[in-house]
Order: C-alpha cells, then structure tokens, then sequence
C-alpha cells in the first residue's frame, strides 16, 4: 500500500508553482496524495514569511498536521522554514525542515529522514555502517534539518530546477523562471528568505511549457520571486524580453501573461516590444507600495510617484485601456496622515483595475523594523479600508468599459454563485467573467458580450 502525502501552500504564485512541482515528484516516487484534511503519513506545508499573518498560518498549520496524524512526517518547506529554521527544528512537531532551496531534493530527504529513524532501532554496531550512518552525515542540531540554514545564504547562485507537466487548473499554468531578489527594499525578509537573483535557463523553460501546452493548457503566466531580473546571471545577454517572446512564438500558447514587474523595466523600448506580441494579454501588475515620495525612499524603492506615472502612460499608450493592477502598505512607519493622503489621491488619479492592500508588517530583520513612528494595528487597518473602498470604486469603473464590448473569455469551471450554476473565466485584462450555458465550456476560448458587473465581476 503506497505511503499516503498531503500538501497545503501558502502564500504567493510561486510558492503554488513549487507545491504542483513537489506533489509530482512525491507521485513519481509512488507516493499517493490526499487533501491536507485527510490522514496522511507526509504533510508538506510550503510555509510564508512575508508578514507576521503568513508567519502565524505557517505554523498552525504545522501543528495541524501534527494533530491530525501524530505518526506523520511533517515537512517545513519554504521562506519561514528558511528565515526560522534553527527554532523550528527545536519543535517536537516538525520533522524536517527544507528551506527554500532543496525542494528539488524531497523525496530523498525524507528517504533519509526514514532510514535514520530505522537507524535509531538498530544494535549499535549496524549504526556505525551502512547507508544509515552516510545519510545521518547530512543530519545537523536535533538531527531533523538537514544540512540548512536560517540565515540569508549569499553564496547561493544556481536555479533550483523544478518542473511541471501539468496543473490542477488545467486552463492556466504559473511557470517559474526566476528566484531571489536583489532589491532588498527596507520592509521586505523575502531576499534573506529567497537569496541572490539566481534565472532558469530558457531551454528549461521552453521544454515545461511543451509539456504544458500538450497536456491542454491555453495560457501561460510567467513568474518569480523578481521577474524583472530575469538573465542577469546568464551568459548571452539574455533578457526577460527575450524570454517572453520566446515563449510567446511556442506552438500551444494561446495566451501569455506576466507576474510583478518593477516600475524601471518599463521603457518605451519593452512597452513597444511587447505590444507587438498579440497573445500577450494587456494585464500588467506594477509594483507601487506608496503614493507618497517620502514613504518611497523610506522603503528603498527606487522611482518616484512621478516616475511611476510615466511608466503606467506608457503601457497605456501602447496598449488599448490596458488592466492595471499594483500593491499598496498601508502604515509604513513615519507614515503621516499627508503621506497617506498623498497616496490615496495618487492612487484615485492612476485609476488602478485593482489595487491590492496590505497593512505594514513588522518583519525582524529589515531596516524598517528599527525605525522611528511604528504605528498601531488600528491605524493601519484603518488606512487599509480606505483604499479598499477606494479600490472597489475602481474596480467596477474599469469593468464597467467592458459592459456591451466583445470580451475573449477563457472558461475554467462551473461555479456556484446564490444558488446559480455559472461557467467562471477570465478576460485577456483578467477581468472575471459568470455566464451561464447549458454547453460544457471547460477549456475553451469564448467571445461574449456582458450585460453587467455584480460584486466585481462581469455578467454575460
């Protein structure tokens, strides 16, 4: 009877990259998977550490696990078990602890971790030889990390190689081609979590998405941890430019899209490049975090609202009415109520399809942590409401232009909404689509006209 593994994720689009790319392994391996609210006799959670929320969720679901099957092997994959490793191996309720660079290495880890536990029953003379004692080389502190560190690894330089044949969604594929980030804002952990700027080789990249498109996928997303930086570390001056057109020109790629972009990587040169791509669909997220110019150089990040501005009328000028979505920390400390002000106004002018808020969240380790004017939970949750409310309005406004305009719809399922059955699917601008048909559109490329926006979603 196979061994029986469960897996649950948090946090962001890459993580879920690595968790697809980690259950096929775990199957390969004769491993038969279940949900996480099963028993099972492996739970890997692919922990967060990007707020102090994703820290807390990370941990009660290592716990959960625990609870549910305490014969289990439990597995910390992942930013928080990198950033807290040597506490979490300290934990009774953890039984490895993986990091963000050996992922690639499950199976035998937890090979080795099965071994050493037989090690542990066997007469003393049997200990000292035999695989048992080579694979318990790689043991450190309690023996349940194997050979990591919680601490920023700079010397770490090589892509992780991951693959993917297939996803759960069927429709749309996340691939990642970049880890680590280089940028090192003053709020950010993810650079001591995720190392250096390390780039997947393009070959690799071409040859998932081969597998990808033959298995039925339509749309490719294109993601990493700093996307932007994507060939920097690669010979033949490759550019993520490159990149996007090379996979734009695959046979069996309907539809491109692309993860986070930094502000400075759009020029005139890649505006004008990529809208000369058909199937790369007008939906770009830009990073922003604050409207204000003070709060910008506070966090380290490198443009002015000014400049931002810039970039977005240059998307809006090579493209037709383009989605523009982007990322707001409310309450970054010394953040004044001008400076939040300031960045209210900015994000009205800038009529974002969708603006994602985040309170500001203490992070040890960054230079954000020690500085002066750290405000209350209150505050920022307060300021956070306000931008949401701010961001439903341009929601429904940008949607709205697309009520009585024909709309390319890629389907994905049938959902449930107040008691209706719907087919659910996304526009080229990642709009939401409903619509109701009695035809199984599963996979397939529609063109409707909708009639209507409800709760921030087009009705056709």
């Amino acid at each position: 009877m196979p061994l029986r593994a469960a897996f649950h994720n948090l946090g962001c689009k890459v993580n879920a990259y690595e968790v697809e790319a980690m259950q096929q392994m775990m199957t390969e391996a004769g491993y038969e998977l279940v949900p996480f609210t099963e028993t099972a006799d492996v739970y890997v959670i692919n922990t967060c550490t990007v707020t102090n929320i994703a820290d807390r969720k990370s941990r009660q679901m290592l716990h959960r696990a625990k609870k549910r099957n305490p014969g289990a092997v439990v597995v910390a994959v992942g930013c928080y078990a990198e950033i807290r490793g040597e506490e979490l191996e300290k934990d009774p309720a953890i039984d490895l602890v993986i990091g963000t660079n050996r992922k690639s290495e499950l199976v035998q880890l937890l090979d080795a971790h099965r071994q050493e536990k037989r090690a542990e029953f066997l007469p003393e003379e049997k200990r000292k030889t035999g695989p048992e004692k080579e694979e318990k080389t790689e043991f450190r502190g309690t023996g349940k990390t194997l050979d990591l560190s919680g601490k920023y690894r700079a010397g770490t330089s090589v892509y992780e190689e991951l693959q993917i044949s297939g996803t759960t969604e069927h429709t749309r594929a996340f691939i990642k081609v970049q880890d680590g980030c280089d940028r090192f804002c003053s709020y950010c952990i993810i650079p001591y979590a995720r190392g250096r700027v390390r780039s997947r080789r393009p070959e690799e990249v071409c040859r998932e998405v081969e597998r990808l498109t033959a298995a039925g996928v339509k749309e490719i997303v294109l993601t990493g941890i700093h996307i932007c930086s994507y060939g920097k570390d690669l010979e033949d001056n490759i550019e993520l430019i490159d990149l996007i057109r090379t996979v734009h020109e695959m046979e069996g790629v309907k539809r491109l899209r692309l993860g986070s972009l930094e502000p400075s990587y759009i020029t005139e040169k890649t505006a004008e490049a990529m809208a000369e791509l058909p199937g790369l669909c007008a939906h770009f997220h830009l990073s922003l975090q604050s409207g204000c110019d003070a709060t910008l150089q506070r966090m380290n990040r490198h443009y002015t609202t000014e400049e931002f501005a810039a970039k977005a009328a240059l998307l809006r000028q090579y493209f037709d009415d383009p989605a523009l979505t982007t990322d707001i920390i409310t309450g970054f400390p010394g953040e004044t109520e001008e400076e939040f002000a300031a960045t209210v106004q900015f994000v009205e002018n800038m009529q974002f399809f969708e603006t994602h808020v985040f309170p500001y969240s203490r992070r040890e380790g960054t230079r954000a942590a020690g500085m002066p004017g750290q405000l209350t939970e209150k505050v920022k949750k307060e300021r956070s409401s306000v931008l949401l409310r701010l961001n439903a309005r341009n929601q429904e406004q940008f949607l709205l232009r697309s009520v009585g305009q024909p709309v390319e719809v890629l389907f994905e399922e049938k959902v449930c909404v107040a008691g209706e059955e719907y087919w659910a699917g996304y526009g080229r601008k990642y709009q939401r689509i409903l619509m109701k048909s009695g035809e199984d559109l599963t996979n397939s490329v529609q063109i409707v006209r909708p009639y209507g926006v409800q709760n921030g979603v087009l009705l056709a």
